[in-house]
Order: C-alpha cells, then sequence, then structure tokens
C-alpha cells in the first residue's frame, strides 16, 4: 500500500502531507526573527504565570480544541474494556521512561562527550534530561494524537491519568534518579497547565459537541473538526516559530552545546516511541489506541520540566538549557514520529 494511500485512509489532506516542511520553515523563520527582533521575544516570552507562556498556551488550546470536540463522554465508561494501551502508557512513561533516560544522559555527558564537556556542566546537563524523563507530556499529546486521528476518548484518559500519577510521583523519582531531597514541586504551574491545557478545552469541547449533536449529529462535529484542522495545524506552526525565536539567541551562540545535548534525548524519544509501539502491536492494541499511547511517553510536559530546573538550579544553569533543548527537540521529532505511525496503521487491528 502506498504512502499516499496510507495518508488518505488517516484523514491527512495535502498541506499536512507536507507539515515537515511547514515545520523547517517556521524553524527557521523563528530563528530568524528572534535574530531580528529580539526584544519582541523578550516581550512575548515575559507574558507567563507559574513559568507557563500565555501565548504558547493559547495557540496549544487552539490546537487541543479540536480533538476535546471529539470526544464522547458517554463512551468513556467503555475504555476500561481495552485496558492495554493503558497499561503500556503507564509501564513505559513510569517505569522504563525516566530510568533509561537517567542512563542514557550518564552514559553520554560522563563518557561519550566527556572531553568537550567539563564535570560540572555534564552534571548540570544530566539533571536536565533526567527532569525531561520524569514529565511525561500533557497538552501536545493531543496534537499527536489528532494527526494520527486517535481515539480522543482514549486519549484523553491516557493523558488524564498520566497526570493524576505524576503529582505523586514525579518528585520522587527526581529525587531519587538526581540524589536530592530539596525539590519544590511548582504546583502552580501543574494546576494552571491542567486547567489550560485539559480542563478549558475539554469544557468548551463538551458544550460544543452538545450543540452540534443537537443541530446535526454526529455529521456536524465531524465538519467541524474538519474545518479546525487548518486552524490547529497553524497552531503548531505559530507554536514553533514562538519557540525557536524565544531561544534564537541561545542556539546561534552554542550550536555545539545544542547538539550534544540533543543527542541523547533524540535517542530517548525514539527508543521509547519504539518500546510502545512494538508493543502495542504484539499486543494487538487497535491504531486508533496504539499511536497516541507511544506518542505520549515520547513527548515530554516540558513546561514543568524547565519550571523545575530553573527553581532549582537558575535561570542560566546547564539544567535549565538542557530542558529547553528538549523543547526544541520535540516538535521535529514528534512530527517524524507521527509520519512514521500514520505510515504504518496497516500494522494493527482498524478496531
Amino acid at each position: 500500500m502506498s504512502d499516499q494511500t496510507l495518508q488518505a485512509e488517516a484523514g491527512l489532506g495535502t498541506f499536512e502531507r507536507l507539515l515537515s516542511l511547514w515545520v523547517a520553515l517556521a524553524i527557521g523563520a523563528g530563528l530568524l526573527l528572534g535574530s531580528l527582533f529580539p526584544g519582541v521575544f523578550a516581550s512575548l516570552a515575559a507574558l507567563e504565570i507559574a513559568s507557563v507562556n500565555l501565548p504558547v498556551a493559547v495557540l496549544i488550546w487552539a490546537m487541543v480544541f479540536p480533538m476535546m470536540v471529539g470526544v464522547d463522554f458517554g463512551a468513556l465508561a467503555q475504555v476500561g474494556d481495552k485496558p492495554k494501551g493503558l497499561v503500556i502508557t503507564l509501564v513505559v512513561n513510569w517505569l522504563v521512561k525516566p530510568f533509561t533516560m537517567a542512563a542514557l544522559g550518564v552514559l553520554f555527558f560522563n563518557y561519550i562527550f566527556a572531553p568537550w564537556i567539563s564535570p560540572e556542566n555534564a552534571a548540570q546537563y544530566l539533571a536536565g534530561v533526567i527532569l525531561l524523563g520524569a514529565a511525561p507530556c500533557t497538552a501536545m499529546v493531543f496534537v499527536w494524537s489528532n494527526l494520527v486521528r486517535g481515539d480522543a476518548n482514549y486519549t484523553l484518559v491516557q493523558v488524564s491519568v498520566n497526570d493524576v500519577i505524576m503529582v505523586f510521583a514525579f518528585a520522587p523519582i527526581v529525587a531519587l534518579l538526581l540524589g536530592v531531597t530539596d525539590i519544590v514541586v511548582p504546583w502552580e504551574t501543574l494546576i494552571l497547565s491542567a486547567v489550560l491545557y485539559i480542563a478549558l478545552p475539554l469544557l468548551a469541547g463538551i458544550l460544543t459537541r452538545r450543540y452540534l449533536m443537537g443541530q446535526g449529529g454526529e455529521a456536524a462535529v465531524d465538519h467541524l473538526k474538519d474545518k479546525l484542522r487548518p486552524t490547529s495545524v497553524a497552531g503548531l506552526l505559530l507554536t514553533v516559530v514562538l519557540l525557536f525565536g524565544f531561544q534564537s539567541q541561545v542556539i546561534l551562540s552554542k550550536p555545539l552545546v545544542i547538539l550534544l545535548i540533543a543527542v541523547p534525548l533524540v535517542i530517548q524519544s525514539y527508543g521509547i516511541f519504539f518500546v510502545a509501539y512494538f508493543w502495542a502491536k504484539a499486543w494487538k492494541v487497535p491504531f486508533k489506541v496504539a499511536a497516541p499511547c507511544a506518542l505520549i511517553g515520547t513527548s515530554n510536559f516540558f513546561e514543568l520540566a524547565v519550571a523545575v530546573a530553573i527553581s532549582l538550579f537558575g535561570l542560566g544553569s546547564g539544567a535549565a538549557l538542557a530542558t529547553v533543548v528538549g523543547v526544541l527537540v520535540e516538535v521535529p521529532v514528534m512530527l517524524s514520529l507521527v509520519a512514521f505511525a500514520n505510515r504504518t496503521r496497516s500494522w494493527f487491528p482498524s478496531e
């Protein structure tokens, strides 16, 4: 079966099939604009509450809302009938991912890259990647799930359960791996992110869906979701422009350091995805559940990681820089995995 056929089955339009090109252009635009207008991006970066950047939050909200419209509360109770996807998500996120990230960090920063990184910086970069590894994604998962036409109901449950566990498990895991005990969890960041990225879009989606079901049923819901797809993709591209614009000075001034930090993060991302993806394949999990459950562990809750890195080690620390690099590599990596998942959906049962 050709790539075009598979993409058509996934419901991808021409613009979405070229999404990699648009993201590459958005990255270039972000770096260029950030260099030309640093004051503007500094002002936008300063618009935050509890380490959550408000312009980025608005754009993510625009990306998440179309999938929330597809959430059917009546079907949520049936999620428990198919527990395999949830089991994979939780095992990979909490029993595998933090520890493989720590192991890769030690391998690369303390050994392979030792000739180019001082021991002090190596310790800082290691701390940063550990913080990323212990914080599975919340908001962007809905974007990636939407791009693979994942089950909106199941994705919502997976993310929600993950967030509940994160409240209790994040600090102990980070304390164990970093060997520190004075971790202050930024509850404001956790709560605000949950409200902005899950609660408000979900409420808006429920109300919109209820109205549309009364007007034209499921067909009306699908029609609106199709109309909103360009808005969702535009939100993703503008987010990329902002993120790379915010960090353009750092990227252009320290390209080698950025590259060195990115190596273990990229390896971790692909490794975690394929562990979850092939586990789901072996368990014969339907694609609409299998793809999102693999993508959840691959993506990171970067707002939380950045906030903790700054509070523990300082704004200009190597740990904070490492968490920022995690933000920068995430979109291109996740986009490549979305494309891979869409090409291989025939490996999985449709239901």
